[in-house]
């Protein structure tokens, strides 16, 4: 029987069998550990627990303070201190810090970290977003995660997995980030839960790997346990310019049992808007009502990279516009090899000039955290990946995700617009 790539890097990984089918529960040796400051911390304090000493392996350990650094208190210093003893103590081979680093899902991959046919569990549910480079990840509690830094193992039931089959070619200002919206909108946030989701078909071949990255950071809105994107020259030539050691990639078999498969036709396909307070409250941007926006925020692992900003100053350059006045515009580069590139390309001034506070690195506003809490009746056009009531900020605020066009388009015209409008 035909094997899924979930299948196939479990088996790889798996400590007691050559084989693995859906619903097995195998140990799994796991090649990258991440946490960030949220979850380091209390991992951190459960490894200790444990006597052990030492990590299984210092070049296999990421711990990444992202979330509310740089440090917004003294509770998220204090974790961020906690973080960076733990990885000085063990002598961590990669030790990231702000002003080297940014958010943990633009930097793994960036440089290199993670790879085609590695098992990686993270301290944050986004850690879906490796598959996009063919590596099989997920999120997991800190608990977990400290017994995966003791030892480099842990254990999972294989999940089933579902295909997503996308046909067609995208119009003008619609992106990777639309085509996943368009899916969550249609099978629901509960709709892959503890699924796999295999991504492929031409569209998804003609994607280049930030869209690929911004599709799977968003497979746990769905509630899927990992995802994959084929792995193919785009995945090559991505990979070999970063990669930091040797990998495998994998390929799912012709005959992989699927347990449902979706097919997509996205040259007709508008932008998609979700609205508030959910990411399947999807809708073509035709049919949301214009809102007037308060704030707009542009970044996150979600649509941070530089692909992203290019989009922005794209619009900016082409139409010579700023942003409306009464709107506050937060554009928050991904990574500081982002910030540093978009510095370089003249970004950082163009976005200046035009109206937009930019920050250094950071998830910042996307989890309600700092640099963009939002208030009570305000609405925020959002880059990002949740939109559930009160996560970012206060819980009678109203959170529209969009891809970045649109959100450049809304930060001109003051309310949710598309490109076309300027």
């Amino acid at each position: 029987m035909g094997k899924t790539l979930a299948e196939k890097i479990i088996a790889a990984h798996a400590e007691d069998a050559a084989e693995v089918s859906a619903g097995d529960l195998v140990t799994v040796h796991t090649d990258v550990v991440m946490a960030n400051d949220v979850t380091a911390a209390i991992a951190i304090e459960s490894f200790n627990a444990m006597g052990v000493g030492e990590v299984y392996n210092k070049d296999r350990i990421m711990l990444v303070p992202s979330h509310f650094a740089p440090n917004k208190d003294i509770k998220s210093a204090e974790q961020t201190r906690t973080l960076t003893m733990f990885a000085q103590d063990q002598t961590l081979t990669n030790r990231f810090q702000v002003g080297r680093a940014g958010i943990e899902h633009v930097v793994l991959p960036e440089r290199g970290l993670v790879l085609p046919g590695d098992l990686v569990v993270g301290g944050d549910s986004h850690t879906c977003t490796y598959g996009a480079v063919g590596a099989f990840s997920t999120g997991m509690g800190s608990t977990d995660i400290a017994f995966a830094m003791a030892t480099g193992k842990t254990w999972l039931k294989v999940p089933e997995t579902m295909k997503f089959v996308y046909s067609g070619t995208p119009k003008q200002w619609v992106y990777g980030k639309d085509l996943i919206l368009r899916t969550i909108g249609e099978i629901g946030v509960d709709g892959a839960l503890y699924r796999s989701m295999e991504f492929t078909g031409p569209a998804i071949n003609a994607l280049p790997m930030s869209e690929r990255l911004t599709m799977t950071n968003m497979i746990i809105e769905a509630g899927g346990k990992c995802g994959f994107m084929p792995f193919d020259d785009v995945t090559r030539e991505y990979v070999e310019a970063r990669a930091t050691r040797s990998y495998t990639p994998y390929f799912a078999d012709d005959d992989a049992t699927y347990t449902s498969v979706h097919e997509f036709e996205v040259s007709d396909m508008e932008p998609q808007v979700a609205c508030p307070y959910s990411p399947d409250n999807v809708h073509p941007i035709s049919e949301v009502k214009p809102e007037k926006a308060d704030q707009v925020f542009i970044g996150s692992c979600t649509n941070g990279r530089y692909e992203d900003l290019a989009i922005v100053a794209d619009i900016l350059q082409k139409t010579g516009r700023e942003f409306h006045p009464d709107v506050r515009v937060m554009i928050i580069p991904g990574s500081q090899a982002v910030y540093l590139a978009a510095l370089r390309a003249g970004w950082i001034e163009l976005f200046t000039m035009a109206g937009a506070a930019v920050s250094v690195s950071t998830c910042g506003p996307c989890l309600g955290g700092h640099m963009g809490v939002l208030a009570s009746n305000e609405v925020c056009v959002s880059t990002s990946n949740r939109n559930f009531r009160g996560r970012m900020g206060h819980r009678d605020a109203r959170v529209f995700l969009a891809n970045p066009a649109i959100a450049t388009a809304s930060a001109i015209i003051g309310r949710l617009a598309h490109p076309d409008e300027l």
